[in-house]
This record gives structure tokens, C-alpha cells and sequence, in this order.
């Protein structure tokens, strides 16, 4: 996503662009829900994607619901939500195709006077005035310019998962399609919101519900036994949906029938692939280094609290463009990227580091434990969660 978005206004200012994806394949069918801001909107515009009102399902309201399925607080707040495949298709679609190439492994980089060279797994290279790493938190390009510098595994996981519309119960649907819907199990957080369905259909009916569901889980203890597949094989870097055990599925969704409202315990129980990720932070010294620029989640890793992974990504693409056309000098706009974003970056990892605080991961500092207090109340947590930057002091994060 961040390549993209890299590509498109690059070659909008004027350069000359190639993308290079490391998968072979079509990437419509990864990812989930993400939430938009109007940070994120003015972006795909200025990328050339195509935004209107088949972009997502928009949202009015934020409501908490306890055990009981009774609701505890609401916030009127209006957002547009969508699904991570439908951003990838408006912003491939804006590129084009006969310079974006697939399949395309980075090996290793090579940097000489005034350009970058990219030499590819399949023997092919490619040599650039500048080179964008935008290839995620494992990325292969920081690997090269900061080899000492890795996520940091922050002690729980996001269960996630999408149910059609149209397989949930009445009162499922009437409780959960038309907000932003939280539940907060002791030491644990859920939250639902509706994105578009299949074909990108928004029509009542036809969307389906994203769901995140925060859960501990020790890094030596619990989060091995969930990322190792029925032959024993331990998946260190993170397992495939399909390779989780049916053991470890069936005792989540009787933990949701245990600790979840009867709604939230619902859609997990129809969730027809459910899948985890293992939550980290991730700060580098540097987004520069020559003439490689990182950019996204391949610089900065903030938890999904924030819900600013891809609008950060599409930010950093911007502030790129901008430090470019404004010095002439490759080098000195590098530089002046690297010290506007660097600053935004480590406050949007601090601010979601604190409101991660409430997912309980053993012993606390006081301040862990101030954050915790803070974030387990509904109103400051729908307040806070997933919202545009003009709601947020990132003055004061600490």
C-alpha cells in the first residue's frame, strides 16, 4: 500500500517510477477492515485513486456494549470504513501496469555515487536516483541500511476475521452494521465495524463485519503454541491463516461464547477464516540512508490502536514529493524527509503504545499502568481509537 502510494505521487511530481512487489500474485485477497480519516481521503486523491461514495461503508456513531450485550456508552463520530483489498484496487488501479512488477525478491542493494542499484532474487536489476523501501515490518530493505533494528514484540495478538451480512442473526445486525462497536473483556479488547462486501458491494445487506480482538499471549508460551501447525513446525514470522490448528480455533471460539457479548461471540463462532496477527512496535534511528528512503510500516510499526498504518504510509509518501520538489538536491531533500517524518512517526508508535496498555501482558510500569486505567474507560477509548489526527494532542503523548 505504501508502494503505491509512493509510486502514484512520484510519478504525478514527475518521475519516472518503477514498482517492484516481492509477491508473484494478486494481492486482493490479504488484509481486512481499515478504518479512513480525512488525512487518508485527501491522499488517494492526490495519488489519482478514485474516491466516491463506493470507497467504504460510512459510519455515525461509536457504541461500547457489555457482557450482557447492553449498550454502555455511545459517541456520535462519522467515518468511512473500508476494506484493505479495496484501497489496494483503487490505488493499482491509478498505476500503471507495465511498470509495476511482481514476483520481484529483493536480494540486496548497492549504493554508488548519486544512485542506487536493486539487484533481485532472479539475477535482473535496476538502478534509481532514489530508492523507496515500502515493504513492511519485515522488510528486506531496512534489513540492508539497519540491520540492528527489528519490531519489537509488544506481548499480545489480534484475532481478526470478516462474516458476511447476511449470515449474521437479526439481532447481530441490528446491534453491529451500522457503528463502531467495542467490548472490553477484563484485560482484553474487541472491537467490530461494517466494510464493504464481496465485489466491493456497500448495499445493505451485502457488506460484511471486520472484527479485531486484542488477546495476551507470552511470547515463549502462548504465542509459540498458536504460530506452530499440526506437524509441529513453529512459524516464527508469523503462521498462515490455513496452517492454525482446529484446536486452537475451536478454543477461541469458546472463549468468545465465555467472554464476549452474545453478539461479538457470534461473529467470531461465523467467521469462516479466522486469523492472527502477533502485535509490535517498531522505531528506526533513521528512515535515510544515501539515497534509500524508508517508508511506512518498513520505518515505523504503531499498533492498530491508532488505526494510522496505511494513512502514515500515505503521509510519508506525501512529505517524500514535497521534501523532493522543494530542494533539488536528491540528498538534502532526503534528509529533510527523514527529520519531518521521523518526529510523527515515534509519537503515533508512543500514542498506540499507550492505548495498548489495556491489554494486560504481565508486570506494568506506573505509567503502563496510568495508560491502562485510561484506555479501559469507553469514552476515552472511542474518543481515541482509529481517529483523524486534528482529535489528537500528539504534543503531549509521552
Amino acid at each position: 500500500m505504501g508502494g503505491l502510494f509512493a509510486g502514484n505521487l512520484l510519478r504525478r511530481a514527475g518521475w519516472n517510477v518503477d514498482l517492484y512487489e516481492r509477491v508473484p500474485g494478486p494481492l486482493s485477497d490479504r488484509g481486512a477492515g481499515i478504518v479512513t480519516h480525512d488525512e487518508l481521503l485527501r491522499a488517494l486523491e492526490l495519488a489519482g485513486a478514485r474516491v466516491d461514495e463506493n470507497l467504504g461503508v460510512r459510519i455515525f456513531e461509536r457504541v461500547t456494549i457489555d457482557r450482557q450485550g447492553g449498550t454502555v456508552a455511545s459517541l456520535p463520530y462519522d467515518q468511512i470504513l473500508t476494506a484493505w483489498s479495496r484501497l489496494l484496487h483503487v490505488l493499482e488501479e491509478a498505476f500503471p501496469a507495465d511498470r509495476y512488477h511482481r514476483g520481484k525478491v529483493l536480494k540486496h542493494l548497492e549504493q554508488k555515487a548519486g544512485s542506487v542499484i536493486a539487484h533481485f532474487e532472479d539475477g535482473t536489476c535496476d538502478t534509481g536516483d532514489i530508492l523507496v523501501g515500502a515493504d513492511g515490518i519485515r522488510s528486506t530493505t531496512r534489513s540492508q541500511i539497519a540491520p540492528d533494528q527489528h519490531p519489537v514484540y509488544a506481548g499480545y495478538v489480534a484475532w481478526r476475521g470478516l462474516v458476511d451480512e447476511d449470515q449474521l442473526s437479526l439481532a447481530a445486525r441490528d446491534k453491529l452494521m451500522e457503528s463502531f462497536a467495542f467490548c472490553l473483556p477484563p484485560d482484553e479488547q474487541m472491537l467490530t465495524y461494517p466494510v464493504a462486501g464481496k465485489q466491493n458491494a456497500i448495499a445493505i445487506g451485502s457488506r460484511r463485519l471486520n472484527f479485531v480482538w486484542y488477546r495476551p499471549a507470552a511470547f515463549d508460551t502462548e504465542l509459540k503454541r498458536l504460530q506452530t501447525d499440526a506437524a509441529g513446525h513453529w512459524h516464527s514470522e508469523g503462521i498462515p491463516p490455513g496452517a492454525i490448528r482446529n484446536e486452537v480455533l475451536d478454543e477461541l471460539r469458546s472463549l468468545a461464547t465465555a467472554t464476549l457479548a452474545p453478539v461479538f461471540a457470534e461473529v467470531v463462532h461465523k467467521t469462516p477464516q479466522l486469523f492472527f496477527q502477533p502485535i509490535f512496535d517498531l522505531e528506526v534511528d533513521s528512515m535515510v540512508s544515501g539515497r534509500v528512503a524508508l517508508l511506512g510500516d518498513a520505518a515505523f510499526v504503531a499498533r492498530p490502536h491508532s488505526g494510522m498504518g496505511v494513512t502514515k504510509a500515505a503521509y510519508d509518501a506525501l512529505e517524500l514529493v514535497r521534501a523532493l520538489d522543494s530542494h533539488p538536491d536528491p540528498d538534502q531533500a532526503l534528509n529533510v524527509y527523514q527529520s519531518s517524518r521521523s518526529k510523527f512517526g515515534k509519537t503515533i508508535v508512543r500514542q498506540a503504545r499507550n492505548m495498548g496498555a489495556c491489554i494486560h501482558v504481565g508486570t506494568s510500569s506506573d505509567h503502563q499502568r496510568q495508560m491502562a486505567q485510561r484506555y479501559r474507560d469507553p469514552e476515552t477509548l472511542m474518543r481515541e481509537t482509529a481517529v483523524s489526527l486534528q482529535y489528537l494532542d500528539l504534543d503531549s503523548i509521552a
